[in-house]
C-alpha cells in the first residue's frame, strides 16, 4: 500500500470568504475553495440585494455590502453557518 503525499504546498489552508458588512459589523456569508467561485457568489448576492432593495427599505432592514477576502480555515468561527443573500437570518441581521 502506498503513502499519500500532499503535493500542493501550504496553500491548502487558504479559503476565499464572501464577507457581508453592515455598518461596522461584518460576518462571513459563504466560503469557497477558489476566488472565482467567491466572486461569482458575491455577484449573485449583490444582484439579490438590488432586486429586493425596495422591500428591504420598506421593512427597515439594513442593506449589506459584500466583499471577497482570503481566510484561513483556522480563522473560520467554530459554529459558522452560511448567511442568506439578503443579510439576515432567523430575524437577526448581520
Amino acid at each position: 500500500m502506498g503513502i499519500l503525499v500532499n503535493v500542493r504546498g501550504g496553500d491548502d489552508d487558504t479559503l476565499w470568504a464572501v464577507v457581508a458588512t453592515v455598518g461596522r459589523r461584518s460576518r462571513i456569508a459563504e466560503v469557497f475553495r477558489s476566488r472565482a467561485q467567491a466572486l461569482n457568489d458575491r455577484a449573485w448576492r449583490d444582484q439579490q440585494v438590488r432586486d429586493y432593495a425596495d422591500w428591504l427599505a420598506r421593512a427597515k432592514q439594513p442593506i449589506p455590502a459584500y466583499s471577497v477576502a482570503p481566510i484561513r480555515r483556522s480563522d473560520l468561527p467554530r459554529k459558522w453557518t452560511p448567511l442568506p443573500a439578503l443579510g439576515f437570518l432567523r430575524g437577526q441581521t448581520i
